[in-house]
């Protein structure tokens, strides 16, 4: 599992560094292969270590391979996705349009989210955890509910 989060920087070639926490969670081993996508959700990536990433085209697989949202799906999430390695560094390198995608140019943050990561601009991370009041206590009411606390 992949928890917390890490502040790192980004290179004008596009490495960035795997939080060596994270590194110590995936299999090890030379040629660790993850696979980077644009998030459906917000203006970051997920990075999904690659038996992850292959557990969830399975899935997608057994759907209605005509149904309308899973072909949108397959189009903009899966076709999309690119597989990177960790280089004896534990650096990943980004293409330029993912960095692009997500405003990666300096400052990043990773994201420890459970089975996967998110590969954030610090910028943008800071934005997408702001709830205004009401907002806030909508979501803690959801929150509640689906974990039934």
């Amino acid at each position: 599992m992949f928890r917390g989060h890490y502040e790192h920087t980004i290179d004008a070639k596009g490495r960035t560094s795997l939080p060596a926490r994270f590194r110590h969670a995936l299999p090890t081993g030379l040629g660790v292969e993850l696979v980077l996508a644009k998030s459906v959700r917000d203006a970051c990536l997920d990075v999904w270590p690659m038996k992850a990433w292959e557990e969830l085209e399975a899935k997608v697989a057994q759907f209605n391979r005509w149904d309308r949202d899973i072909v949108l799906f397959r189009r903009r999430y899966l076709s999309a996705a690119v597989e990177a390695e960790l280089d004896a560094h534990g650096r990943v390198l980004v293409p330029q349009s993912m960095r692009s995608f997500a405003s990666l140019e300096k400052d990043v943050l990773w994201a420890g989210v459970g089975t996967t990561m998110e590969l954030w601009s610090k910028e943008r991370w800071e934005s997408a955890l702001e709830l205004p009041g009401e907002d806030f206590g909508r979501w803690t009411e959801s929150i509640a509910e689906k974990l039934n606390a």
